[in-house]
């Protein structure tokens, strides 16, 4: 099998264009396209700053959880329930 590496800008939504790809006529070929992330800042997620993020709402937010005794063993829980997801 061989592959071909293009990396191409998406100019207009739903629409990709190649062209002059060395592929002939009845040949069989499978496509993949591998995203990356978006560099345009209208569309890059907001992170927060760290003064942001200890006055926001996540800071302590199972403190008054009586079901939960170690908040760090139940994180790790939940990441771990998470990867073993279909």
């Amino acid at each position: 099998m061989q592959a071909i590496r293009l990396k191409r800008t998406i100019q207009k939504s739903g629409e990709l264009h190649l062209t002059n790809l060395s592929v002939v006529e009845g040949q069989h070929v499978e496509v993949l396209l591998l995203f990356t992330s978006h560099t345009n800042n209208t569309t890059r997620k907001k992170r927060l700053t760290a003064r942001q993020l200890l006055n926001s709402s996540l800071i302590g937010m199972w403190e008054d959880r009586t079901d939960i005794t170690d908040s760090t063993e139940y994180a790790r829980e939940l990441r771990e329930q998470a990867q073993r997801r279909q």
